[in-house]
């Protein structure tokens, strides 16, 4: 069964049979209700949640219906946690949505708080997220992979200072050249290189700096910004669905997280072209994008050629004036949709309220986000 039937079917069921239900159960819904009943339907995240019963002691709260409130708390782009429970606690329908019959039933925030440590250690949006692809996109070709990286303005201070590293016995060298003959000490190679090299995915990941730390960039006025915090890394396919996402440091440049971020895409699906800004004009992240059988396509950097910037401008120009263009240059208008992706989880699913710290947690709370974001471009497809 195709993508495309499958929605379809998926759709009419939840059109024909869930709305008329839920309706008659628990009144009429509204809009967002009904976006959230779809997410929930479409994720399924209780068949992922872990829950043991019978241990003694008091038993826990029911761990999946906190699941499915942390993904209305992401759906409703509800700031905190207790904004969440005020809305629970307020509205019924949302309430029995996620689980609760009675509002006495409605756990306490700091049960809310302990859930989602557990959540966020599991990595359970995470594992949602995965599954979903795996489910939408395992026998579909997508076209085009945009490949770019968003800030992420964390509520806590920059990483610790580094400690000093253990003495180490100094190449004692006079300054300037070396003398004929004398070789200089080698350099170590560039995680892009190490990368390249082979290294596992796995590897790849535990290389990658994640501490909460300061980053800087330029913004398109040519400004240079700074923000503490994190820099998230999405892959977006068409129709901008998510496809894979990392979490770093602010101070990760987006070019040593695209070999990684490439090799967990081509895991998940099977695309033909990679779109990259000009962050990414490096040889091995443009090689490694071929060896995994795509097509990449780069924006050219620059500032690496002197008047190399003047020359583009004068063929885009040339260009212009005899009415042509190139079909790279077509292709890649459609890098857009990751700055669209960006700016929908900033703005309307809690990419701009972090109120949790460290890596795991902030990774976690953007990753209920991606989730929603992701069911309902997916849902766009066919309706």
């Amino acid at each position: 069964m195709s993508l495309g039937q499958f929605l379809s079917s998926h759709w009419a069921r939840i059109q024909g049979e869930l709305f008329p239900f839920l309706d008659d159960a628990l009144g009429p819904l509204t809009p967002a209700h009904r976006s959230l009943v779809v997410i929930l339907d479409m994720v399924q995240i209780e068949a992922l949640v872990r829950h043991w019963s019978g241990l003694p002691g008091r038993p826990q709260a029911e761990r999946a219906a906190l699941a499915r409130a942390f993904i209305a708390k992401a759906t409703f782009n509800l700031a905190t946690t207790r904004m969440l429970i005020d809305r629970l606690r307020a509205d019924p329908v949302l309430r029995r949505i996620c689980g609760w019959s009675r509002l006495g039933q409605v756990p306490h925030e700091a049960t809310f708080s302990r859930a989602f440590s557990e959540f966020a250690k599991s990595e359970l949006p995470q594992m949602a997220h995965e599954a979903l692809i795996a489910l939408t996109h395992k026998d579909r070709l997508v076209g085009h992979i945009a490949r770019d990286a968003t800030t992420i303005h964390g509520r806590e201070k920059s990483g610790k200072r580094k400690e000093p590293a253990a003495a180490e016995p100094k190449i004692v060298r006079k300054r300037g050249r070396p003398r004929k003959g004398e070789e200089p000490p080698p350099k170590p190679p560039s995680r892009i290189s190490s990368q390249a090299a082979g290294m596992s995915l796995s590897a790849m990941l535990a290389d990658l700096p994640k501490a909460c730390d300061v980053g800087i960039k330029r913004n398109a006025k040519g400004y240079q910004e700074s923000w503490i915090g994190y820099k998230l890394h999405i892959d977006t396919a068409d129709g901008d669905i998510p496809i894979s996402c990392i979490l770093t440091s602010a101070s990760v440049h987006d070019s040593q997280v695209a070999i990684p971020l490439a090799t967990l895409t081509s895991a998940r699906v099977t695309n033909c072209y990679d779109l990259m800004d000009s962050a990414y004009d490096v040889p091995e992240i443009a090689d490694h994008s071929r060896s995994l059988g795509h097509v990449p396509i780069i924006d050219v950097n620059p500032r690496r050629t002197p008047g190399r910037k003047q020359e583009i401008a004068d063929e885009a120009r040339r260009q212009r004036i005899v009415g042509h263009t190139l079909p790279e240059h077509i292709r890649y208008n459609q890098r857009s949709s990751a700055e669209r992706v960006n700016a929908t989880l900033k703005d309307n699913h809690g990419g701009n309220a972090i109120r949790v710290r460290g890596h795991q947690k902030v990774f976690c709370h953007l990753m209920f986000g991606i989730l929603a974001i992701t069911v309902q471009q997916i849902f766009r497809l066919v309706t």
